[in-house]
C-alpha cells in the first residue's frame, strides 16, 4: 500500500496528508453508519412489532439476527479481508450492507425482517474488520495511528447516540425510514470510496484458502452466538446449553484442523500476546457491561417512568459525549499515561456510572440519573478507543485483519452476552409480579451484572501495569 500518512524517523507526529485525511473520512462514515443502524432500530421495535404483529420471540429474533450474523462471521471476515484484500472485501461488503437494508424497509412480514437484518449483520462483520484494518496498515504504528483510531472509535459511538435520537424522530414518519436512512448514507460512502480508499495486493501465496477451517470456526461463531441469545428466555435453556455444547465440539474440531493445515485461517500463536488476550476479554466484559446497561436504563424509562421514545432517545444521549472526547482528550492520556492505564481508568469510571444507578426509584428526576450518564460517556470515550489500539498494536500487517476481527467478535459476542443476561435476570426476578416497585427491584438486581462486569474487566487490565503498552 503507498502510505497516505507519514511519520519522520525521530518519532514526531505529522499531519495526515489529504488522501489520508480522505480515507479516514470513509471509513469513519462507514463506522458511523453501522453504529447509527443499530441504535435506530432499538427505538424503531415497539412500531415494528405494532405493524407486523410480531410476537415477542420474533420481535427479539429481529434484533438477534442481526448479532448472530455479525458476530457468528466476524472472525472470518477479518481472514478474508487479509486475504484476499482489504479494500474489495470492504467495498463488498458495503454493497450488501446497502442492498439489505433496503430490503428491511420493505418487509412485510417477519421473517423477511429477519432475514434482512441476519444479511445485513453478515455484511457487518466483514466490512468492519476490514475497515478497522485498512486505518491500522494505512497509519504507522504509533501516535498517528493512535489520533486515527481514537477518532474512528468517535465517530463510531457517535453515530449510536445520533441514532438514537434519529430513530426517534424517523419512527414518528415511519418505522421503514429506520432502514432507507442507511441506505442514502451507504450510496454516498460507495461514491467516495473507491477514489480514496487504497490498500496493497495480498501476496499470491496468502489466497491459498482453509475452506474446512473457515466453515467449522463460522459454525462454531454462529452456534455460540445464537446459545447466547437464547438465554434471555428462560424456556429455551435447553436449546441454550445444546447450543453450546454444539460450538465447543466445533471448536474442538477447529483447532485440530488449523493444527494441521499448512495455511492456517486462524495463526493460533496468535494468542502467545498477553496484550491481545488481556484486551480482548476486558473488551468482552466492558461491551457486556455497557450495552446490558442501556437495556436496563431503557426498561426503566419507558416501562417504569412511562417516558416516550423520543425523551429515552434525549435522556440517553449524554453517553454520546465521548463522540467528542474521544478524539480530543483522549489521545492526550495515552500519550502521557499509556493505553493501558487510560483503559483501566475508563473502567472504573464505568463501574461508578453503575453503582449511582443502582439507587433508582419511582421519583428520580433526570437530575439524579445525570451522574451516571456522564461518568458512562467518558468511560466509553477512555476505554473503547485505547481497547482497539491495544488489541492490535504489534500485531504484523498481514494479520491486522485478523486482530481486527478479534476485537469486534469480542465487542459484538460481549454486547450479546450481557444483552442475554440482563434480560434473563430480569425476567427471572420480576416471576408473576408486574408492578413498578417489583419492576424496579428486577431492574436493580440485573444491574449487578453490568457492575461485576466491569469490575473484572478493570482487574483483568491491572495485569498489564508496569508492561509495554501494547
Amino acid at each position: 500500500m503507498t502510505a497516505t500518512a507519514t511519520e519522520p524517523a525521530d518519532g514526531r507526529t505529522v499531519r495526515m496528508s489529504a488522501r489520508a485525511k480522505g480515507a479516514l473520512l470513509v471509513l469513519c462514515s462507514a463506522i458511523f453508519l453501522e453504529g447509527i443502524d443499530i441504535a435506530m432500530l432499538n427505538v424503531a421495535l415497539p412500531s415494528i412489532r405494532a405493524e407486523l404483529g410480531l410476537s415477542t420471540t420474533m420481535l427479539s429474533a429481529v434484533v438477534s439476527a442481526y448479532v448472530i450474523g455479525y458476530a457468528g462471521f466476524m472472525l472470518l471476515g477479518g481472514r478474508i479481508a487479509d486475504l484476499f484484500g482489504r479494500r474489495r472485501v470492504f467495498l463488498a461488503a458495503l454493497s450488501v450492507f446497502l442492498v439489505f437494508s433496503g430490503l428491511g424497509g420493505f418487509a412485510t412480514e417477519g421473517w423477511m425482517l429477519i432475514t434482512a437484518r441476519f444479511v445485513t449483520g453478515l455484511a457487518a462483520a466483514f466490512m468492519t474488520p476490514a475497515g478497522l484494518s485498512l486505518i491500522t496498515t494505512n497509519f504507522p504504528e504509533g501516535p498517528l495511528r493512535n489520533k486515527a483510531i481514537l477518532i474512528y472509535a468517535g465517530t463510531a459511538a457517535a453515530g449510536f447516540s445520533l441514532g438514537l435520537v434519529a430513530g426517534g424522530f424517523l419512527t414518528a414518519i415511519s418505522w421503514r425510514w429506520v432502514f432507507f436512512a442507511p441506505v442514502i448514507l451507504t450510496a454516498l460512502i460507495l461514491c467516495l470510496a473507491p477514489r480514496l480508499i487504497v490498500d496493497q495486493a495480498p501476496p499470491p501465496e496468502r489466497r491459498k484458502f482453509d475452506f474446512l477451517g473457515a466453515i467449522l470456526m463460522t459454525s462454531a461463531m454462529l452456534s455460540a452466538t445464537f446459545g447466547v441469545t437464547q438465554l434471555e428466555r428462560p424456556d429455551e435453556i435447553t436449546v441454550a446449553l445444546l447450543s453450546f455444547a454444539l460450538s465447543l465440539v466445533l471448536w474442538i474440531a477447529f483447532l485440530i484442523v488449523e493444527r494441521n493445515t499448512a495455511v492456517p485461517l486462524l495463526r493460533l500463536g496468535i494468542f502467545r500476546s498477553p496484550a491481545l488476550v488481556r484486551t480482548n476479554t476486558a473488551t468482552l466484559l466492558f461491551a457486556g457491561s455497557f450495552f446490558g446497561f442501556q437495556f436496563l436504563v431503557t426498561l426503566y424509562l419507558q416501562e417504569v417512568m412511562n417516558w416516550t421514545p423520543v425523551e429515552t432517545s434525549f435522556a440517553l444521549l449524554l453517553m454520546g459525549v465521548d463522540a467528542i472526547l474521544a478524539p480530543t482528550l483522549t489521545p492526550w492520556l495515552v500519550s502521557k499515561w499509556g493505553n493501558v492505564k487510560v483503559i483501566f481508568g475508563g473502567l472504573v469510571l464505568a463501574v461508578v456510572g453503575y453503582a449511582l444507578f443502582l439507587g433508582m426509584g419511582l421519583d428520580w428526576t433526570y437530575a439524579a440519573m445525570f451522574p451516571s450518564m456522564l461518568a458512562l460517556g467518558m468511560a466509553f470515550a477512555l476505554a473503547y478507543g485505547p481497547l482497539t489500539i491495544a488489541a492490535t498494536d504489534g500485531i504484523e500487517a498481514e494479520e491486522q485483519g485478523l486482530a481486527s476481527s478479534l476485537v469486534n467478535t469480542a465487542f459484538q459476542f460481549g454486547a450479546a452476552l450481557g444483552l442475554s443476561a440482563v434480560s434473563a435476570l430480569v425476567v427471572y426476578n420480576l416471576g408473576i409480579e408486574d408492578h413498578p416497585e417489583a419492576r424496579i427491584e428486577a431492574l436493580r438486581t440485573a444491574l449487578l451484572i453490568p457492575v461485576a462486569a466491569a469490575t473484572l474487566a478493570a482487574l483483568i487490565m491491572m495485569t498489564g501495569f508496569g508492561r509495554r503498552a501494547a
